[in-house]
């Protein structure tokens, strides 16, 4: 356990020291984050690109773009996987670069693509979550077991080996994983890329059903098109890192007019 926390904990960020129709930046407490500016370089090429925008508190939100397009790139700028290099980035009206890393995760939990599970059972896994949150185990079986309801898992599966996981149980471990220290956002890349279609359905389900009863903000990226139009309450539509078309989701499927954009948001239906 003290070599999985260790590893965890060494992932810091990187220290690396115009848009159309953004959405607008809300007032007070409705933002979850706002960016203004913000700017991404690597190996020499912008990722992301003067990026301004408002991401609501305790919606979904879905990132789609062609590939390159900086969706994960702008995805890890959001818990500081990575800092930009131009820009500013607030997190509930502060700078992000105010919180501690470790509280800031805490706050904004991060699902990847590819499963992360770590040497033992399903239970050792959320047990990481509180060793790298600094929290104390006290009520530790009670928070699992609430961890893994929320994330639709079965009870029996909690001493389970993580390596004998199906690949949707794996995600939904992550998802609980993350849970574990309550946080306000939830960033998920591509958390579907590797599920069959049905089991893909069935954790969008639950992450809409989390947004709604844990009042979670939730940014994911997404290359299922479908997924963004039935899941996310709004869109973002990336090119060559910038801000091509934002709106409710409704309104960016339905009312987009930009002719290339037009044909990649019709390209699966």
């Amino acid at each position: 356990m003290k070599e999985v926390t260790e590893k965890m904990a060494s992932v810091q960020p990187h220290n690396d020291a115009s848009t159309t129709d953004t959405l607008p930046v809300p007032t007070g407490l409705t933002a979850a984050f706002t960016l203004k500016g913000v700017r991404q370089v690597k190996a020499g090429i912008t990722v992301v690109d003067g990026i301004e925008l408002a991401i609501p508190h305790g919606e979904i939100i879905a990132l789609v773009g062609p590939s390159g397009a900086g969706k994960t790139s702008l995805l890890r700028l959001l818990n500081r996987l990575d800092d930009p290099v131009g820009g500013e980035i607030f997190y509930r009206a502060r700078y992000i670069t105010q919180y501690p890393v470790q509280e800031l995760r805490r706050k904004v939990g991060f699902v990847f693509q590819t499963p992360v599970m770590f040497p033992g059972t399903v239970r050792d896994n959320l047990h990481v979550a509180l060793a790298l949150s600094g929290e104390p185990g006290q009520d530790a079986d009670k928070r699992i077991a609430e961890a893994l309801e929320l994330a639709e898992l079965e009870p029996a599966l909690c001493d389970r080996a993580g390596d004998r996981l199906s690949g949707g149980q794996k995600q939904r471990v992550n998802i609980a994983r993350a849970l574990m220290t309550a946080p306000d956002v939830l960033l998920m890349d591509e958390p579907t890329s590797a599920l069959d279609p049905e089991t893909a359905d069935r954790l969008m389900e639950t992450t809409r059903r989390l947004s709604r009863e844990q009042h979670l903000t939730v940014v994911m990226v997404t290359h299922r098109l479908s997924e963004a139009r039935r899941t996310s309450d709004r869109t973002i539509v990336l090119e060559r890192g910038r801000i091509v078309a934002s709106g409710s989701t409704t309104d960016v499927f339905g009312s987009t007019t930009n002719p290339r954009m037009r044909a990649f948001l019709d390209s699966e239906k």
